[in-house]
């Protein structure tokens, strides 16, 4: 049975923002209910790791600090070089001023023959050589940083994967049942995602962006005071045009996550059942409505990117406005002699630096949330009730009969709403008792209780006289052979899946039950046999096929209980005939209890239970119950009726 999440576009697949500002377009991140606590959850998973990050944050500083003091060193090669420049065109200059000047030929050529200045090349390699290695240092650390943060993500993700598997394995069925499989896959995997891509990721740059504005704000301020008031004057408006194309956008992308989420939904529920759109004549609808949705989301999808892309364009001219003022005032300044040429160009480089790292603090920031409220989810799980530890000191039973019985058993799924009052069932070695009532009865209900699926509200269930309570559940639940009428395959040959009933079963055992469940034609009739594959939701076999094999399964495990929920009612009624011989010869001699609705497979069950609104209403065989003429008789000749 294929297990899907939800159509909805909510996915990792489904990132926001097309344009040079889509990673700040994101739309808003969930917000988390209680960020400190949370926060506090991830301590214990950190402090294992916190040399391992100590030393991963020191990294990330002395890589940016290496990375800032790089502009510094390369403004005094830059100065290196305007010096010799200058040298050069005074040499120039006085040849040309003794000319003017029309001095004597020989000044002239005194003037002409003097040594001409040459650039201190030494000290221009020795500053590429440092700048070399600053570079170098810096990517060699940020490597090392991204190594050892990757290892420590991992571990820390790979400890809660751990837990969540151990936890989802003691969580009760109730769990299950209140919850879809798409919302327990997200928190599985989505949510852990976004854990290990933000401790991998987001808390290193987070560090580097922030070192960055730091270290770049302190080294402009040690080039030029004035300059560095006119550069921060320009942020606030880049903060400004930040928050406006942002506060609009926002919707856009929100109305787009809706859209997209609509129409996987709209698509997936289309090709699901496109036979039955195709029998209704529906292809017209289904297309007028898809092309409706794929409007809005074309409209939404548009604005949302125009928006998002916005962002940069503003953001550059802010900043170019600011080079501009920059450049003017530093000119000034070097014609002052108050600060060199090279000072101006690696201010310039500061100020490139400064911006990024600003936004870039405000996304990670958006994306702490999100991750938070991902990690809340986890806990939630992790928090959730789980179901009753077996004993310290278990009961095996050695000779097992099949002796079952409900004694005054109390159940509801909330103790608000108790399904069952009092139930009594005697099931003894070798008996088949037939479950049957109308939908919602609590047959399939009272199955659940007899595997400690749930616990009782009151009462016991005995097995040979053994509480069901004082025994492991695994050791319970081999102890039964289940064929229910949701087949469950998985993807792997016919024979691994029959297989699955029990492990060392050899080949011919396989074929054995096979034979038994009346699947062993069909599947020689297969190009590849026993050894198809079957694939992720076994479509390559019919249902009736598939409730075959499930049927073989249960065969080959040799159960000492069967408990068979509508277990033919996916095949043809020749193949039920036969199933039914089939089921005959394996419930000889072991209890069974079967669910049917088709009154006439289980005429010659031992004992019928009649159920209605959780409670048996009747009891007894066939004859006993026809002859009362009461709830029974009346179902079975309803049936009989429409058969006929």
């Amino acid at each position: 049975m294929s297990q899907r999440g939800p159509a909805g576009g909510g996915g990792r697949g489904h990132r926001m923002g097309g344009g040079p500002g889509g990673a700040m377009m994101r739309g808003a991140a969930e917000k988390p209910k209680d960020m400190m606590g949370t926060l506090k959850r991830m301590a214990p998973y950190l402090l294992p790791q916190r040399f391992k990050l100590t030393v991963v944050f020191s990294l990330a500083i002395a890589s940016t600090v290496f990375s800032i003091v790089g502009p510094k060193v390369m403004g005094k090669g830059t100065d290196k070089l305007a010096d010799g420049l200058l040298a050069i065109y005074a040499h120039y200059a006085a040849v040309i001023a003794a000319i003017n000047e029309k001095m004597p030929q020989s000044a002239i050529s005194a003037a002409w023959n003097a040594p001409i200045p040459t650039y201190d090349m030494k000290y221009i390699g020795m500053i590429m050589l440092i700048l070399i290695g600053l570079y170098f240092l810096s990517a060699l650390l940020s490597f090392i940083m991204s190594y050892m943060m990757s290892d420590v993500s991992q571990t820390i993700v790979f400890t809660m994967r751990n837990q969540i598997k151990e936890k989802l394995d003691k969580l009760p069925l109730s769990y299950y049942d209140a919850r879809t499989h798409g919302e327990i896959l997200s928190r599985v995997t989505n949510d852990m995602d976004n854990i290990a891509t933000t401790l991998q990721q987001s808390l290193t740059q987070l560090i580097t962006s922030m070192t960055t504005i730091l270290g770049v704000l302190v080294m402009m301020l040690s080039i030029s005071r004035l300059m560095t008031l006119i550069a921060i004057v320009t942020l606030p408006l880049s903060v400004f045009f930040t928050l406006i194309v942002t506060k609009n956008s926002q919707r856009f992308f929100a109305a787009q996550q809706r859209t997209i989420g609509e129409l996987n939904g709209h698509v997936e529920e289309m090709y699901t059942g496109h036979k039955a759109v195709k029998v209704f004549n529906h292809e017209d609808e289904s297309i007028a409505a898809f092309q409706e949705i794929n409007g809005r989301l074309y409209t939404a999808g548009w604005k949302a990117q125009f928006m998002s892309g916005l962002i940069m364009p503003a953001l550059n001219f802010v900043s170019n406005l600011g080079y501009v003022f920059v450049c003017i005032l530093g000119g000034l300044l070097v014609s002052r002699r108050s600060i060199n040429v090279g000072d101006v160009q690696a201010f310039i480089q500061y100020m490139r630096n400064f911006t990024q790292p600003i936004v870039q603090t405000a996304n990670i920031a958006n994306v702490l949330q999100g991750t938070i409220a991902s990690a809340e989810r986890v806990f939630e799980m992790l928090d959730e009730k789980e179901e009753i530890p077996d004993t310290e000191t278990p009961v095996t039973i050695t000779d097992l009969e099949g002796h079952v019985e409900f004694r005054h058993v109390v159940f509801g799924y909330t103790e608000d709403n108790i399904l069952m009052h009092d139930m009594n069932i005697e099931a003894k070695q070798g008996q088949t008792v037939a479950i049957v009532g109308p939908t919602g009865a609590g047959k399939t209900t009272m199955v659940n209780l007899l595997m400690r699926f749930y616990e009782v509200n009151g009462g016991r269930i005995t097995v040979d006289g053994v509480n069901i309570v004082d025994m492991r559940r695994g050791d319970l639940r081999t102890i039964f052979g289940m064929v229910l009428q949701d087949t469950w395959l998985f993807n792997g040959t016919i024979c691994d899946n029959i297989r699955y009933g029990r492990q060392d079963a050899s080949d011919e055992e396989v074929y054995d039950a096979a034979r038994a469940a009346h699947a062993d034609h069909f599947i020689r009739g297969l190009p590849e046999g026993y050894q198809t594959i079957l694939n992720e939701e076994a479509s390559n076999i019919s249902q009736g096929q598939r409730q075959l094999l499930t049927i073989a399964r249960a065969i080959l495990s040799d159960p000492a209980i069967l408990i068979l929920d509508e277990a033919t009612s996916n095949v043809d009624t020749r193949t039920e005939v036969r199933i039914q011989k089939a089921m005959d010869n394996l419930m000889r001699g072991r209890t069974s209890f079967v669910i049917a609705h088709r009154l006439s497979t289980i005429k010659n069950a031992d004992l019928i239970l009649v159920m209605n609104h959780g409670t048996i209403i009747e009891q007894g065989t066939h004859v006993e119950l026809m002859e009362a003429q009461g709830f029974y008789a009346d179902l079975y000749n309803s049936q009989f009726a429409e058969e006929a």
